[in-house]
């Protein structure tokens, strides 16, 4: 057991771990705590009581009797301390008791402990082989059949950090006991020690409201609640260590030994209007887009002072009347977020950007290429190129090119749920002009392939264009030519991939959301800037799903990728997929009914079966304030 500055163990039977544990820490430090739930007369029966009680006084611990695990915020000698670690051996009801009692135990146990814990501190519980209910566990008990430590662990918000064997080895002066109330002692030859940490909160839902130029107009809109945790995370910064800034600094590096890049910096909007995605994005599925309803707009010319876009982000509530309502200028529009528009009648509706495809588009038009900007305003770090050779490179993009020019930002996509469906990922797009007879779509192709197919990635040839696919995820990229430039002589090709999915298979995580985790334990692992291949260890082991079924009456404007957007803003995530059991339509009635059901799972929080059934319940309240939709 490694130094700590406190340590309270509980359920002690013979004190003989405790007075183990003080010949252990001698040297270090810690302030060892030990307490039983029997009687002092009572403890001092078990063989070598005394002595072990002796040995820990004598090393300046603790001995309490009369203590129960699951009050420990009762204990008066407890009141006002916290400890680094809080440690209970072999947790038992005593006598036949079954699981589920053993599970109750560990239950209030956990919800106890928390309350003497210390914000960074570790809960250890060791136990017989099979009965945490984990992988770890050789064999494995069938689940119902377990004492489900983590899920339990996760009643009281801990995620169960490490599993590692019981080295009573170390412990030479140990002898368990208590084995069904009596002086025996537990299986302790392939027992399993679990170590528990606190989990970080769950992200509150708020509304995000933004403010940036778009096509020379100062527009005001809310972000939909469900993306309210995807925007101004500023992953891809020059000094990010996130997964996803390494990984585009791969691509860059990889792609720079043959072409040089230039990546442009400036921050872009989320925002675009309709007329700006008619003159590109032709594949993409317009059911897929996230339609907004400004909440103001900008008429006056002050805003086309500047050309460059800038958006200033800001956490608020939700705009009053005054708000809403300006001085000249402006215009008052509704605070909405709409589902399901026509592209070829709303000419004059935004959107937040599926792709960033019509900003490099707009950018290349305006020569924002040419050179004008300082080079460490325009050019990245991670880019070949410099100074004058930018400028020169450029002014050949319309001719022979030897340049790589890209942006790269989060987009936006209105998704059903499922396990690869991300409503939010960042994208990188790089394009350039090439001769036709040097097939640069494979040309490209080839060098993306080589780079990523050890990390499974392949090739797939679609039409015109080539696709990036792996296993499990599906599509992760795809090389496409949008043009012909200079006569018939070159053509413009540009390369479009998914970064998320990439760091997802780059760095072997187990769960996309990851990327998008507070836990400052996430980015520790990146800190050193991590080569692709070196796999993620999660922080937060084996943790538990849990399904619940929801059926409802609709009308005739049901809409089901509104049902998924609230699963999403409900769960604050967590819902990792939703599946159609059934449907029925009354005959008579205008009605029909739906039968879903959903799985909360999360690798980021402690998802109890408690917080999983209150998301749930959240989800019924707003289906029928939002949708009008029945619950049954």
């Amino acid at each position: 057991m490694s130094p700590s500055r406190s340590i309270l163990l509980v359920g002690e039977g013979n004190f003989s771990f405790s007075s183990s544990v003080c010949k252990l820490d001698s040297e270090s430090g810690s302030n060892i705590t030990a307490t039983c739930l029997q009687r002092q007369e009572e403890a001092l029966r078990h063989d070598g009581a005394a002595a072990n009680i002796q040995t820990i006084e004598d090393s300046g611990g603790s001995v309490l009797f009369e203590v129960d695990c699951t009050k420990l915020g009762e204990c008066a000698f407890l009141k006002g301390r916290v400890f680094d670690r809080v440690v209970f051996n072999f947790p038992h009801c005593g006598r036949k008791s079954g699981v589920k009692k053993n599970r109750e135990l560990l239950k209030n146990f956990f919800l106890s402990c928390v309350e003497v814990l210390a914000e960074d501190g570790e809960v250890h519980v060791s136990l017989c082989n099979g009965q945490g209910g984990t992988p770890a566990d050789q064999p494995k008990r069938e689940w119902h059949n377990s004492w489900q430590v983590s899920a339990m662990a996760a009643e009281a918000h801990l995620i169960l950090s490490a599993v590692r064997h019981f080295e009573s080895d170390n412990l030479p002066s140990y002898k368990s006991t208590g084995y069904r109330s009596q002086d025996k002692g537990f299986h302790v030859g392939k027992a399993l020690l679990h170590v528990f940490s606190r989990s970080a909160p769950f992200t509150p839902v708020q509304i995000v409201q933004m403010e940036e130029v778009v096509e020379g107009e100062m527009v005001h809109y809310n972000i939909p609640a469900e993306l309210s945790d995807y925007v101004s995370r500023g992953f891809l910064s020059s000094d990010s260590i996130h997964p996803v800034k390494l990984v585009q600094d791969f691509l860059l590096e990889g792609l720079g030994v043959h072409w040089p890049v230039s990546m442009k910096r400036d921050p872009f909007p989320h925002l675009i209007s309709a007329k700006q995605l008619q003159t590109c994005c032709h594949d993409l599925d317009n059911l897929q887009y996230y339609w907004i309803h400004l909440l103001q707009k900008e008429l006056t010319s002050q805003a086309q002072e500047d050309d460059a876009v800038f958006s200033n982000i800001k956490a608020t509530s939700p705009p009053t009347k005054a708000d809403r309502v300006r001085s000249k200028g402006t215009e008052s529009l509704q605070p909405v977020c709409c589902h399901d528009f026509n592209l070829e009648v709303e000419g004059g509706l935004y959107l937040l950007r599926p792709s960033l495809l019509p900003q490099l588009e707009e950018l290349l038009i305006n020569k924002d290429i040419s050179g004008n900007a300082e080079p460490q305003e325009e050019i990245d770090q991670s880019s070949e190129v410099e100074g004058s050779e930018a400028e020169e490179a450029c002014d050949r993009c319309n001719g022979s090119s030897s340049l790589l020019f890209g942006i790269s930002g989060v987009v936006f996509r209105s998704v059903p749920i499922s396990l690869w469906a991300l409503p939010a990922f960042h994208e990188i797009l790089l394009t350039g002009v090439f001769p036709l007879e040097n097939e640069p779509v494979k040309l490209i192709g080839h060098e993306l392939e080589a780079l990523l197919s050890p990390y499974g990635v392949s090739i797939v040839t679609e039409e015109k264009s080539l696709h990036l696919v792996a296993q499990p995820m599906g599509l992760i990229g795809k090389v496409f030519a949008s043009n012909t430039a200079d006569g018939n002589n070159h053509v413009t090709v540009s390369a479009s991939l998914n970064l998320d999915l990439l760091a997802v298979l780059l760095f072997s995580l187990p769960d996309w959301r990851l990327l998008w985790s507070h836990d400052p334990r996430f980015l520790k692992q990146f800190s050193l800037r991590p080569p692709p291949g070196t796999p993620f260890q999660p922080f937060s082991l084996y943790p538990e799903s849990f399904s619940f079924d929801i059926s409802f009456w609709t009308g005739p404007a049901w809409e089901e990728k509104m049902f998924h957007a609230i699963a999403r803003e409900a769960s604050c995530g967590t819902v990792e997929q939703v599946k159609l059991i059934d449907t029925f339509s009354h005959p008579d009635l205008s009605q029909t009914s739906y039968c879903y059901r959903l799985t909360y799972h999360s690798h980021t929080h402690a998802l109890s079966h408690t917080q999983a059934l209150t998301f749930h319940k959240e989800l019924e309240v707003l289906l029928s304030s939002r949708m009008q939709v029945t619950v049954r």
